[in-house]
């Protein structure tokens, strides 16, 4: 059994059987249902699996050597419990020799025209020197990849049939709801048309293995091999691809992922007309909103004791389309094209799945109103570079103490040391107060205070003034900070209310 903690293997799920809202008791206890009833209720999938199975592939890969060895030991170590990124599926065969260069791997995919495009997943046949697929009736056939996605974990192979093929169709995965039955159809270990069922426990899991991740969860039993399978819904079209799972021991424990079929069919519609992928892309760099930023920009939950929503627009890139559009620093993204966004990951998952040159109406709060922004979508840089993305600086709710920061003016020697321009304006945080709310909101040294709330500030003193003004109204202090040539947003809590207690040097 390979050391790695986790495994790609194909995914399932179930919907929950509802016996009545508001029921304490067993349903037949209060002689509304009887066990007998209830069993009859219970699915039944044989004419789904009938109709499916056809479609379903086993895939052996020829994997070279030194990518096995990455997948399988050669990376970083996750802590045991946590999700490792895209692990290696399969199940390896003996060695017969050393050194070997190459090692054979199986997986799993499905068939998805008549004349012999599949899908799999992208680390199934990542490395391979050379791809075979077994189909249904046993007939086996070499594999060309037509191309690869390794961000989304999709990749399309394309096989010469002797005739036309069985195949099944993306169904919408927008439309799966926790507690629905699923099926998924695979290759654990080797033996081909094994069939689990279970249920949707969760959508857009972000299990930090890629930059758009947004899984299914499903608690179906799936294994080795599994990797690449499709996952059912009970009117016979696929949800979803089957990934990941999380288990300490390698084996099943009922947590499992898979890509939800909309990511799929974005991506492999791209791989089959021109081999490569293009994402969606607006020029922003966006920040998750804590308690206290929300606190500190006046936003409301949806309701009582809910987690602040929406996604806070750090620093938007100049010449962009969010920047064309008229999007500012500050803003507060709450939906795209009437989608909700609860988070940062929700605004860049939709993002990315917008094709180039596509509009997009953006639902924002800005200074506490609602407005509506009209975008084009972009076409993100090449490898990435400068992609819609996250800060990785959430502000904190801060304790006891005073606001504990040291501000010095953006001389030239201050300039020089911070690789600053003239046209950056500002108050160098000089030094922070242990233990203090600054540093515990994670404020820095070197960073560059330009607003406090909506106020620009452009020396020590404006600074002080602004938060003497905030700390009379006892609310957080707002910070817009530039750090290492990137803007965030800090939200301080002081606990105290007078402002000249900020430890602040306001001299110019």
């Amino acid at each position: 059994m390979p050391s790695r903690k986790f495994r790609s293997l194909a995914l399932v799920a179930a919907t929950a059987l509802s016996i009545g809202a508001g029921i304490s008791s067993p349903a037949w206890a209060e002689g509304l249902i009887t066990p007998q009833t209830q069993l009859q209720t219970l699915p039944n999938f044989v004419n789904l699996v009938k109709q499916v199975k056809p479609a379903v592939v086993s895939i052996t890969s020829r994997i070279r050597a030194d990518v096995a060895e990455q997948e399988e030991g050669g990376g970083q170590q996750m802590p045991q419990g946590m999700p490792f990124p895209f692990p290696f599926p399969f199940q390896m065969a003996p060695q017969q020799q050393q050194p070997r260069r190459t090692v054979e791997a199986r997986g799993s995919g499905f068939i998805i025209s008549n004349d012999g495009y599949i899908v799999t997943n992208n680390h199934v046949v990542n490395g391979a020197t050379k791809v075979t697929v077994t189909l249904d009736d046993g007939t086996t056939l070499p594999a060309k990849i037509v191309g690869r996605d390794p961000k989304t974990d999709v990749a399309l192979l394309k096989i010469k049939p002797n005739g036309k093929l069985p195949f099944i169709e993306l169904g919408d995965s927008d439309n799966v709801q926790p507690g629905e039955w699923v099926v998924a159809v695979g290759n654990p270990f080797g033996l081909g048309g094994t069939v689990t069922a279970g249920i949707v426990s969760a959508r857009g899991r972000d299990l930090n293995a890629g930059p758009y991740d947004d899984f299914i969860q499903i608690d179906a039993p799936i294994n080795h091999g599994n990797s690449g399978g499709p996952l059912f819904s009970q009117n016979g079209k696929v949800i979803g691809m089957n990934a990941a799972i999380i288990s300490p021991s390698g084996g099943s424990i009922g947590i499992g992922f898979a890509i939800p079929s909309n990511t799929v069919r974005s991506v492999v519609d791209q791989l089959r007309t021109s081999g490569h992928v293009t994402r969606g892309y607006l020029g922003v760099l966006m920040q998750r909103i804590s308690p206290t930023l929300a606190q500190a920009l006046n936003l409301k939950p949806s309701e009582p004791g809910a987690p602040p929503e929406g996604a806070l627009v750090a620093q938007v890139t100049p010449g962009g389309p969010a920047d064309k559009a008229g999007l500012k620093s500050g803003d507060v993204v709450i939906a795209l094209n009437g989608a909700k966004i609860k988070s940062v990951h929700d605004l860049v998952v939709h993002t990315v799945s917008m094709k180039p040159g596509s509009d997009a109406t953006l639902s924002i709060l800005r200074d506490g109103k609602t407005q509506t922004i009209q975008a084009k979508i972009g076409n993100m840089p090449k490898d990435g570079e400068g992609q819609d993305t996250a800060s990785g600086d959430d502000s904190t709710q801060s304790g006891s103490g005073k606001i504990g920061i040291s501000l010095a003016p953006l001389s030239r020697d201050m300039r020089q040391q911070l690789g600053v321009d003239d046209s950056v304006k500002g108050a160098v945080v000089n030094q922070i107060a242990a233990g203090s709310p600054a540093e515990q909101a994670g404020v820095r040294p070197g960073d560059i205070i330009q607003a406090v709330g909506n106020t620009a500030v452009d020396n020590p003193r404006a600074v002080l003034t602004a938060v003497r003004g905030v700390l009379k109204n006892k609310q957080p202090i707002l910070l817009r900070v530039l750090r290492d040539g990137q803007q965030i947003f800090i939200a301080i809590a002081p606990s105290g209310s007078d402002a000249d207690d900020d430890g602040s040097d306001d001299s110019n």
